[in-house]
């Protein structure tokens, strides 16, 4: 099959369509035919050789991916060849097919296969910060560092459809901050030219958030 290779670790100009084996389905795998899959931030770190694989982790990049079901395993059941399906892996998906844990894989319904190839890696991460772990509960605030981001930006519809009465949050821009505004944020911040520790105590009175979703934290944790 064709996949997108490694030379070795660098840029993206170390990047190439080149062929490697197709897999084959173990027993509670199936085999997808890739229609889309996504670009992450810990492909480009992987791909300069910065990023320590698990063991389940393969040579060819990407960990979302959508497409058709086209062969399963002895004992996967969940799915049949044909189904249209998006999910996440430990890598492989910049390739033309992708042999994957069933558990793994979800039905795209309504959804495209572009849209269900860029969910999984940035939503599940916010909604583990947003609702798993903050346990953020309507009429509560919330402060979002990084919202322009993929992450930031699902966590900030998260947290609105919530229902949390403030939505802090900190970016580099205008128009970043804009971008945020546009999918929720009620009061962006720009942490180049604003205090976002004085802009959240002022609007709050002096009591702060309820929750604070920091995917930078070192530089932050003092003022978080």
């Amino acid at each position: 099959m064709r996949a997108i290779l490694v030379k070795q670790p660098g840029g993206a100009d170390q990047l190439y369509l080149g062929q490697a084996e197709k897999p084959e389905p173990k027993c509670n795998e199936i085999l997808v035919k890739i229609h889309c899959f996504a670009l992450n931030r810990m492909d480009i770190v992987q791909r300069e050789g910065h990023y320590p694989l698990p063991p389940e982790a393969g040579p060819i990049l990407g960990v979302e991916f959508a497409g058709v079901v086209v062969g399963t395993g002895a004992n996967a059941q969940r799915f049949k060849p044909g189904d249209r399906v998006f999910g996440l892996a430990y890598g492989g998906a910049y390739a033309q097919f992708i042999a994957v844990d069933e558990g793994s894989v979800h039905l795209l319904g309504s959804l495209t296969m572009e849209m269900g190839s860029s969910l999984l890696e940035c939503w599940y991460t916010a909604y583990q910060a947003v609702t798993l772990i903050g346990d953020l509960k309507a009429g509560e605030d919330i402060l979002i560092h990084a919202a322009s981001g993929g992450v930031g930006t699902a966590a900030i519809q998260l947290a609105k459809n919530a229902g949390a009465r403030r939505i802090f949050v900190t970016a580099g821009s205008p128009e970043k901050l804009e971008y945020c505004r546009r999918v929720g944020a009620t009061h962006p911040i720009n942490y180049r030219e604003q205090s976002f520790k004085e802009v959240v105590l002022q609007e709050t009175n002096g009591r702060g958030v309820d929750v604070i979703c920091d995917y930078l934290l070192a530089s932050y944790f003092g003022d978080n």
